[in-house]
């Protein structure tokens, strides 16, 4: 059979993602590569304890069908979560989606059509890149630095692209470079928005997991116009997989998101929405992210201590105030793979700079995470990755020479 796919369907069957976690996977490999959160601090035992109450008091409920904008009582959690962003709504404005990816997913096919631009921080989630090159999109990226995307060449890019549909942005401790968007910014962000007539995708993921400075409003809270769509997760403040997440929008786009959703799932699983309602109904969350921020706190601090201890110091990286990456960047690397490739022959692996880029890439780039690794394993796997660029960048010194 010759199978004639659809202009969706990636023309190369790499898996960026499925190699990375198959990497994690492997016991002889310390892994600073995929974005897992700590395993040992996910709360079993309560989550049990919820959903043994909710085979109790609502089994049959939670077993059938549900709405596809999401249960009543998750959906008012969201609600008071959301102020802690400086974002005022009521539950009619939100909808539990499968995770953000869904929402991610949804609103490219809402929105996208052939050829028209989505607007992207340079670099900026992989996953994200996959699924605006699924709707093909014209890709276009904007430069970043410690504060995020520089806000005077976002908007020469929408000068040049006057058929940007969408900016997508990962405003706090983003993923890949663990960057915060400032406060200056994410109120010019949204002023760009309305200027332009442009939709602005904020998602995040990992705001709740600060460790350091100040606690920002998120640019949704800044809109007023309804040109922003927020998403985030339960994934990194609780377990991901239970695959639950939410979008926050205009009544109008709620109502389109909950009629598309419909197509795709019918709706996000109603026993695990009842089972995280009725964790937050028994336990104190916020108890809960500062447990995880402490133990991310450390981490961060010790692979930040062994980056200036072992790496060379032409290195230079990311400064992350919270979340679970940091950007790093060697000079002399022109193959970053070649890297790679000599990290998992020293058993410790990264993830390149390649997948994050949606057009020219910079070389010798990579992505750390500190959230998954034991302390005692965070050491040992960077002074093994320190040696590994060592011997890189000696055998292209040779090479050069």
């Amino acid at each position: 059979m010759n199978y004639h796919y659809s202009t969706k369907v990636p023309t190369s069957d790499t898996d960026a993602v499925g190699d990375l976690l198959r990497v994690a996977a492997n016991p002889e490999i310390i892994s600073f590569a995929g974005g897992l959160p700590a395993p040992e601090l996910f709360p079993v035992e309560k989550i049990q304890a919820a959903a043994n109450q909710v085979f109790q008091e609502k089994g049959m409920t939670a077993l059938q069908y549900g709405s596809s904008k999401g249960i009543p009582e998750l959906r008012k959690i969201v609600v008071e979560r959301l102020k802690q962003d400086g974002i005022t709504v009521d539950e009619e404005q939100i909808m539990i989606s499968t995770g953000s990816q869904q929402v991610l997913d949804l609103t490219s096919k809402m929105f996208i059509n052939e050829g028209d631009t989505v607007i992207v921080e340079q670099p900026t989630y992989l996953c994200a890149l996959d699924v605006f090159k699924s709707y093909e999109a014209n890709l276009v990226s904007v430069e970043m630095d410690e504060n995020g995307m520089k806000l005077d060449m976002l908007e020469e890019a929408l000068k040049a692209n006057p058929n940007t549909k969408m900016i997508y942005t990962i405003p706090t401790f983003q993923n890949p470079t663990g960057r915060t968007l400032s406060l200056e910014r994410r109120k010019k962000l949204a002023q760009l928005a309305v200027d332009y007539d442009v939709l602005v995708l904020e998602d995040n993921p990992y705001g709740a997991v600060r460790f350091e400075g100040t606690p920002l409003p998120a640019i949704r809270s800044f809109d007023k116009t309804g040109h922003v769509i927020y998403t985030s997760t339960f994934s990194k403040i609780l377990a991901p997989g239970l695959r639950l997440g939410w979008v926050v929008a205009p009544l109008e786009l709620i109502n389109k998101f909950t009629i598309m959703k419909q197509s795709v799932d019918l709706h996000s699983d109603n026993l695990a929405q009842y089972i995280l309602a009725a964790f937050f109904e028994n336990n104190d969350i916020d108890q809960h992210v500062s447990k995880i921020t402490a133990l991310y706190k450390e981490r961060k601090d010790l692979m930040m201590a062994a980056i200036k201890k072992y790496f060379p110091e032409t290195v230079t990286y990311s400064q992350p105030e919270g979340g679970m990456f940091i950007w790093i960047e060697v000079p002399g690397i022109t193959d970053t793979q070649e890297l790679f490739d000599r990290c998992i022959q020293n058993n410790v692996a990264f993830v390149p700079g390649e997948p994050f880029y949606c057009d020219e890439i910079v070389p010798g780039t990579f992505r750390l995470n500190y959230s998954n690794m034991p302390a005692e394993q965070i050491d040992i796997g960077m002074k093994r990755l320190a040696e590994a660029i060592d011997e890189v960048l000696a055998q292209s010194t040779i090479g050069y020479t």
